[in-house]
């Protein structure tokens, strides 16, 4: 251990650490104003008995060879040497590509690992498959925004422009006057941001805001999706029906002639179709205000009221990840631009469309003119990929047909799967069936810091160093400083970190030279941060050299402020500045989807049934959010994670009128249950719920009773049980994750312990 304070960075936040007394020691970026408390789960991660402290190998895959199991998440485990398990990896990995090829080999690890650039998992894992096999099957896309990332390019051009390069948090602050947000602005959501992030400016851009008069509608089933400071109104919507109410809003604003006609027939194309669709000149169903009511659950006098209060301000329009991570998620999506573009705001100061506002601690930031490189992952001569929310059908399905964006692809059949630094058990849905589907691998390869479900699920476990122990470099193109990143801690047990091994891994496989390019990964450090450093001599920007930075641990960036500039453009002169769209304009109207011919999906935006609705057996909507305490699953055991379950479990939250029904009071463990399984938690009450709602954050590690059971209870409270795993849309195959239906009952007896810290049965030879 050290006794030396150092600077390191997180998702979550930048800090300076220090071991004092056997104890880790954080404290905030001094420079940050609203600090991440979510910094606290660094405090007990370094030594906890969920590490894994040396090489494991499932006992049946050792015993039996390669090849589906079903044993797989309850096995024992066998610890083995570095040399034994570089042996199996690389012995594995060769014969895998030698019987099947490159194509029956997938590389993983989705998931956000480390802020720093370098040991940033994903690459390294890339790379390594792309510099030894030639390619691996890859994913698309995210999880948060499946359905955004392949519907805006379609409607506006660029999905990047319009979520990070969208209109700043300082623009609204200064000129924004009316901000309706479907899906709200939680802070919890902006406190995180892939990189890293030095300042939370998100809540402070806010109130002054509101000071200033700008006014906060957000409509969500949950009010604490808008922090205090918005002083919102909150209109409790019921969940997945955001389409619904936007229609119903078009509906009023065209009825009473509120829409800015120049702007839909300059800068957009296909208004006059969708007129039609509102209008019902086809089907004879007229989508008004009373019509979008009975759907979505606000009063048609309300929805009235709201589109005339729109009409005539510079009014902001976001839309969050929440609303398309849901069946039909493409729509709400696109009809938060549409919105947006008929009240004429799109490209004004403070005013248009922003997708994902708040969601991340990207959105809404300036961009450095100059950002830190990312390491060069090679060239991938694979072809073969699936949307990234689509890896238990490819597992299950291999060879059988799919659509995505126009496309009719097949499942790749997959002998071995590679994951570092992500927890399929955490993003992914319907986990019985996850489960089902890892089983039919020949191996799965895991790096992991601890005995998540994803590391049980193994069939070899590569322990890998967490960021505290390790050096790297923070940085993100919307934060202004770069963070250097110096270890804190000594490697946990035998921990090696992701390059270490691949590069031992390559050396055995004959591409050491091709994968390391003879640099160690301080050299790679000085490398990246070298490109970085003639980056800035072109712009005329003074950095020192590394030794001096690594010295400092931190230097600032200058900025940008190009929020918005997309749309701004387009404003300026469409004929200039098109958008990168078949039409150079807003395609409220897409010739190119209507011609792909997918029913659930067609050329403008509707409203389409969703398929889970309540019922009698299952009568309450189930709202599967972020976290709170942590991000995503990472560091669950952590100290701030841990001290905000109950009894060990995680808590939902029910209206009081819910729960008064089924006789549950506050701290009473409930069985959240559906046809895919249970999930056990403790209670909180509140009337900040729309009755008929119950919330249940994700990020609880997985804990099943039974693992192999066909419908499982995780007794830790992980949703991921209870949600649907399809597809939104054929256009898209984002995740259905947010919303499912449940029933809700008070658990009868002695609720069973939770386990999820607990180290699997471990073996010695």
């Amino acid at each position: 251990m050290t006794a030396k304070s150092t600077t390191h960075s997180s998702h979550w936040g930048a800090f300076t650490a220090v071991v004092q007394d056997d104890k880790l020691v954080i404290t905030p970026f001094a420079g940050d104003p609203d600090p991440s408390p979510i910094l606290k789960n660094f405090e007990n991660a370094l030594n906890h008995k969920v590490r894994i402290a040396t090489p494991m190998v499932r006992r049946g895959w050792l015993e039996n060879g390669p090849g589906p199991d079903e044993r797989r998440g309850s096995d024992e485990y066998i610890a083995i040497s570095w040399e034994e398990a570089y042996a199996l990896a690389a012995g594995e990995l060769s014969r895998v590509a030698r019987a099947h090829g490159p194509a029956a080999v997938f590389g993983g690890s989705y998931g956000w690992s480390s802020a720093g650039r370098f040991h940033h998992a994903q690459s390294q894992v890339h790379r390594f498959l792309n510099t030894t096999l030639g390619g691996y099957v890859r994913s698309v896309n995210s999880y948060s925004s499946g359905a955004a990332s392949v519907i805006l390019p379609h409607i506006v051009g660029d999905m990047n422009e319009i979520a990070r390069r969208g209109v700043s948090w300082e623009e609204i602050s200064e000129h924004t006057e009316l901000l309706l947000s479907f899906g709200g602005l939680a802070l919890k959501n902006s406190q995180v941001a892939s990189g890293g992030l030095s300042e939370h400016t998100e809540r402070g851009f806010i109130h002054k805001a509101a000071q200033r008069g700008t006014k906060f509608i957000s409509v969500s089933p949950l009010q604490s999706d808008m922090p205090d400071e918005a002083d919102a109104e909150w209109l409790p919507i019921r969940p997945g029906t955001d389409a619904a109410l936007i229609l119903g809003l078009l509906s009023v604003l065209k009825a009473n002639a509120l829409t800015d006609e120049d702007f839909l027939a300059r800068y957009c194309v296909g208004w006059d179709k969708l007129v039609a669709y509102l209008q019902g000149k086809e089907d004879g169903l007229v989508r008004d205000a009373s019509w979008a009511a009975e759907i979505c659950g606000i009063d048609a006098e309300r929805i009235e009221k709201l589109a005339v209060e729109l009409a005539g301000k510079r009014v902001m329009v976001s839309v969050a990840h929440a609303l398309q991570r849901a069946e039909h998620g493409e729509q709400p999506v696109w009809l938060g631009l549409v919105l947006s573009a008929a009240l004429g705001q799109p490209g004004l100061p403070g005013g248009g469309y922003g997708y994902a506002l708040g969601a991340l601690g990207h959105y809404g930031k300036h961009h450095n003119r100059v950002s830190f490189p990312a390491l060069p992952q090679g060239k991938n001569g694979v072809k073969d990929f699936i949307p990234v929310a689509r890896i238990a059908d490819m597992l299950l399905n291999p060879g059988q047909e799919f659509r995505y964006n126009g496309q009719t692809l097949r499942y790749p059949e997959i002998k071995l799967a590679w994951w570092a630094g992500g927890n399929p058990f955490h993003h992914h849905q319907s986990l019985a069936r996850l489960r089902q589907a890892f089983n039919q691998l020949d191996t799965l390869i895991v790096h992991e810091i601890a005995w998540t479900a994803t590391a049980r699920h193994a069939d070899i476990v590569l322990p890998a160093t967490m960021t505290l122990e390790r050096e790297d470099v923070g940085g993100a193109p919307t934060d202004r400083h770069l963070i250097a990143m110096q270890p804190v801690a000594r490697p946990f047990g035998e921990a090696k970190d992701d390059y270490s091994i691949f590069a031992e891994l390559a050396k055995r496989l004959g591409r050491e030279e091709a994968f390391t390019e003879g640099r160690t990964a301080r050299q790679w450090l000085e490398h990246l941060y070298q490109q970085m450093q003639e980056k800035c001599e072109q712009q005329h920007i003074s950095v020192p050299d590394f030794s001096t930075f690594w010295e400092i641990g931190q230097i600032p960036l200058p900025q940008l402020k190009d929020g918005g500039r997309l749309l701004r453009n387009l404003r300026l002169d469409p004929d200039k500045h098109p958008l990168p769209t078949p039409s150079g304009k807003i395609e409220i109207f897409s010739q190119t989807i209507a011609d792909f011919n997918d029913a659930d999906c067609p050329g403008h935006p509707v409203w389409l049934e969703p398929t889970q609705k309540p019922d009698d057996e299952h009568p309450l909507f189930l709202i599967a959010n972020q976290p709170a305490t942590k991000l995503h699953s990472q560091l669950d055991y952590g100290h701030h994670s841990v001290s905000l379950k109950r009894d060990g479990r995680e808590v939902c939250l029910m209206h009081p009128q819910d729960a008064r029904v089924r006789g549950i009071q506050v701290g009473d463990t409930v069985a959240i249950s559906n046809v895919r399984g249970t999930a056990l938690a403790s209670v909180d009450i509140s009337e900040g719920i729309r009755p008929g709602v119950v919330q249940l954050p994700t990020g609880a590690w997985y804990d099943p009773v039974d693992p192999q059971a066909a419908r499982p209870t995780c007794r830790h409270g992980n949703p991921n049980v209870l949600t649907l795993d399809v597809g939104t849309s054929s256009l898209a195959q984002g995740c259905c994750g947010q919303i499912t239906t449940v029933n809700v009952a008070r658990y009868q007896g002695t609720a069973p312990a939770v386990k999820a810290f607990e180290p699997p049965v471990i073996l010695t030879r």
